[in-house]
């Protein structure tokens, strides 16, 4: 299998495991003073735990956990705004299914399609079109959540929808983008981050330049990487060799997927729908400048906000994380998953807190499904 078992090959995987604990020891990295490398992205946090890349490295390097993971970062007021939205009797609420057991403060989209509600699992925005064409009485709303990488897909449906003129078709805009939430992390005095693991999925659609700002302005280095171990071990050595080598910089180590200057028709037809808003909520970090998109006036018809007076465009809430939840500072990298003391405890897959726990790409999540041992650790 081209570009999966050739990057699963424990001999190369050993030899570049070799070369990390060399350049860790050349920095003179240990346990009790590390390199702290983050992740960005969610699917990395899963692949270095399905592969125990955590406990193969060097104890000189501290993987912190980054908030990669568009479920677990969507504030519970925006939850609760899409139980609202499929509560009400004219709509049909489409949606992923990672979001469907995320919390509310009253009850997720699971809950409430047990109650009646009538809310449907999409593998695209385009089956949600399809939805809307078969039920022109029906206003039917696609719940638009993710990054970059899913945010071109809700785009050009939403340009198919106003070619097609589909007038009881909408989207629930909750797009967001991975640098702002970058620049706060590293604007936050009680960080400790010395480099990057880059998102492979998010860099596909927007290239590596928009990260530039990392290694000017913070003289921190990022390393695009891959989804295999190998991508990961050899973004690992390419971060710690620009730390031995006093150099801060963005290199691409996925290249064989990500174009440096990103994808003209994604980057397209993102900058034809959207504009960036002012603010967005973020679960655990809070409002952050410019990391939000809505929809542009051009397309209002196709705004849910504006065609239910939700959201943004309507009064904002603010909601307090339950009582004993720690996803803002596990999603921030202050704690790891085992140091809450609700973890496999008040909060499982079955019964979550957060959404950390519950979506494919949640670190809690991680933790509890390959953690083995070290998901039984006692909080600290």
């Amino acid at each position: 299998m081209k570009y999966a078992e050739e990057f699963r090959d424990p001999i190369a995987a050993r030899a570049v495991l070799d070369k990390i604990q060399k350049v860790v020891d050349q920095i003179g990295a240990t346990a009790e003073k590390p390199v702290h490398i983050m992740e960005i992205c969610g699917g990395h946090t899963h692949a270095i735990f399905r592969y125990g890349l955590d406990k193969l490295t060097p104890a000189g390097i501290e993987f912190i956990h980054g908030p990669g993971c568009p479920v677990c970062v969507l504030p519970m007021s925006r939850v609760d705004e899409c139980v609202e939205l499929a509560e009400r009797p004219e709509v049909i609420f489409t949606t992923f299914g990672d979001a469907m057991r995320v919390p509310g403060t009253r009850k997720s989209l699971l809950q409430a399609k047990a109650e009646g509600a009538d809310i449907r699992m999409v593998y695209s925005p385009l089956d949600a079109l399809e939805i809307a064409r078969r039920n022109p009485d029906r206003e039917v709303v696609f719940f638009g959540l993710g990054f970059e990488t899913t945010t071109p897909s809700t785009a050009l449906s939403i340009q198919q929808a106003a070619r097609e003129g589909l007038e009881n078709f909408t989207v629930f805009c909750n797009h967001i983008t991975v640098p702002p939430p970058i620049k706060a992390l590293l604007d936050d005095p009680h960080m400790i981050l010395d480099g990057f693991v880059g998102p492979g999925h998010v860099s596909m659609v927007i290239g590596i330049h928009p990260y530039d700002f990392i290694a000017e302005d913070y003289g921190k280095p990022l390393v695009v990487a891959g989804f295999e171990p190998l991508d990961l071990l050899q973004s690992v050595l390419m971060v710690l060799e620009q730390i031995r080598d006093g150099r801060a910089e963005i290199e691409n180590q996925y290249s064989r997927v990500v174009p440096d200057d990103g994808n003209p028709v994604s980057i397209a037809a993102i900058a034809d729908v959207y504009e960036e808003r002012p603010t967005f909520e973020w679960r655990g970090l809070g409002e952050i400048d410019a990391s939000g998109l809505r929809i542009r006036d051009t397309y209002a018809a196709f705004d849910a906000e504006v065609k239910f007076g939700i959201g943004y465009g309507a009064e904002r809430r603010v909601v307090a994380e339950p009582e004993g939840c720690s996803c803002g500072a596990v999603m921030t990298g202050r704690m790891k998953p085992i140091q809450c003391e609700q973890f496999g405890k008040g909060c499982t897959p079955e019964m979550p807190l957060g959404a950390l726990m519950v979506s494919s790409e949640g670190a809690c999540a991680a933790y509890y499904q390959y953690g083995g041992a070290r998901a039984a650790e006692p909080a600290e």
